[in-house]
């Protein structure tokens, strides 16, 4: 069996509202996925509220995540963030071709 490769950067499809999920990598308890958002925002009364915890960076592009506790949090190119289980946030805006990488821990379903 050949192994999967790749490149984060390679083309993605044209500008447009919302966002692209690739999974990346998967094993029993973690998850690694290239998000693609195009000037997105998370719907003004939804939020992320998972049971495991989340890494994640801005590879390319602009983002602000907006917290429960109303706190922001401006993410540019380089910027990470770790999120633990049930802290509660949404995508308040991202810029229009903005690249992440997701690494989901412990509960991944």
């Amino acid at each position: 069996m050949l192994p999967d490769s790749g490149n984060l950067y390679d083309r993605h499809p044209a500008a447009q509202d919302g966002e692209e999920f690739q999974t990346l990598f998967q094993c029993r308890g973690a998850r690694v996925e290239r998000i693609v958002s195009h000037c997105h925002a998370s719907p003004p009364d939804f939020w992320y509220d998972q049971a495991g915890s989340e890494w994640v960076a801005v590879l390319q592009g602009e983002a602000t995540l907006e917290f429960a506790d109303a706190r922001l949090l401006e993410m540019h190119a380089g910027d990470w963030v770790s999120i633990p289980p049930h802290v509660r946030h949404r995508v308040q805006r991202t810029g229009p071709v903005t690249i992440w990488l997701a690494v989901h821990a412990g509960d991944t379903n």
